[in-house]
């Protein structure tokens, strides 16, 4: 509904010739690039998965990654952001080595790996990028906001990095508060404690030194892989943007992107990405347009991909029910023996008290 109301409201005031046109007069062969662009960024996001998997499963198959990864994506582009849950569970069904747990675990780490290098580019851009027609005030505003911005990354990626250093104690502490509550209680905090074993293992990451590299390295050539398909489709309608510009621009475009609504964000993403342009002084049709068409770019390669992987792929729902079971029995095997070694320790420690 949300999404049918957006796209009308993108569409009412169109003038749909123009349009054409501007389709028409269009570089179908930047355009054609972008798409090759974007369709390697999914393996570049299945290899930065593979080393965010690699502190918890050790050797996993770049092909599934790649599989899971174009079929996550289009899940998102079918059913919105809801559909951001099929990546994760649709790895361990492919691929034995990886734990629902770590696999779940390590996307929340892509997703803070992803934050940040949202916020330190376009935070640092707003603080040099200079539109037209600014007022000097309105700059200094962006400029604090920019550094903010920075600051809060900044200490965001300190709270993790003091978190995976102080993981045993702090797992320790909800350990004990969990063995005064009720047994119901109990199970939920299990699980809780459980993936946050598995967020400190995968947060090793943060604290070795290669690994932190390898992961900050393959962020960095998503993203400039991302603002490389942005400028090219821009190009192609003949936009004189520069990188400061489409890197502007693409903040609008992911800040649209947040929507969750069927189709990959379809109708605000398009709206937030047109007043980008607009704002820049970009012709309204033409605008609309290049929207349109970047919007089909991002999404259109993961779609077939995605359908492709999935229809040679024997998931069913057996195998999650049984998969969810396996996970379940390992959790509590893990929690029990979390428990003896506890239990072990405080033994130790009374004969040591009573000698």
């Amino acid at each position: 509904m949300i999404a049918a109301l957006v796209l009308w409201w993108f569409g009412r005031d169109l003038n749909w010739g123009e349009v054409r046109v501007a389709l028409a007069r269009s570089d179908w062969r930047l355009i054609a690039a972008a798409v090759a662009v974007v369709s390697t960024t999914y393996l570049v996001r299945a290899y930065r998965w593979r080393a965010l998997l690699a502190p918890l499963a050790h050797g996993v198959s770049l092909r599934e990654l790649f599989a899971a990864t174009t079929v996550g994506f289009g899940s998102v582009f079918l059913v919105g952001r809801a559909g951001e849950v099929v990546r994760p569970a649709f790895l361990p069904l492919r691929e034995p080595k990886v734990r629902p747990g770590a696999s779940f675990v390590t996307i929340a780490v892509e997703r803070i790996y992803d934050m940040a290098a949202i916020v330190i580019l376009f935070a640092a851009n707003l603080v040099v990028f200079r539109a037209p027609g600014g007022d000097p005030s309105a700059y200094a505003r962006v400029r604090t906001g920019g550094l903010v911005l920075l600051i809060a990354a900044a200490a965001g990626i300190g709270a993790l990095v003091w978190f995976r250093r102080r993981a045993e104690s702090v797992l320790g502490w909800l350990d004990e508060r969990l063995a005064r509550l009720p047994k119901f209680l109990q199970r939920a905090g299990q699980i809780v404690t459980g993936l946050l074993g598995e967020l400190a293992g995968a947060l090793r990451v943060l604290v070795d030194a290669r690994e932190l590299l390898l992961t900050i390295g393959w962020t960095a050539l998503l993203w400039a892989s991302i603002a490389l398909a942005n400028w090219l489709v821009y190009r192609a309608f003949g936009l004189p943007l520069g990188l400061s510009a489409t890197v502007f621009v693409l903040g609008w475009s992911l800040v649209g992107s947040l929507v969750p609504t069927p189709g990959g964000a379809a109708g605000t993403f398009h709206l937030a990405t047109a007043f980008g342009l607009m704002f820049l002084g970009v012709n309204e049709n033409e605008a609309k347009a290049a929207a349109i068409v970047l919007h089909l770019v991002f999404f259109g390669p993961a779609l077939f991909l995605g359908l492709y992987y999935f229809l040679r792929s024997d998931v069913s729902l057996a195998r999650l029910r049984r998969l969810a079971g396996e996970e379940t029995r390992a959790d509590g095997e893990k929690e029990a023996e979390r428990h003896r070694t506890g239990v072990e320790n405080a033994e130790a420690l009374a004969v040591d008290v009573r000698a």
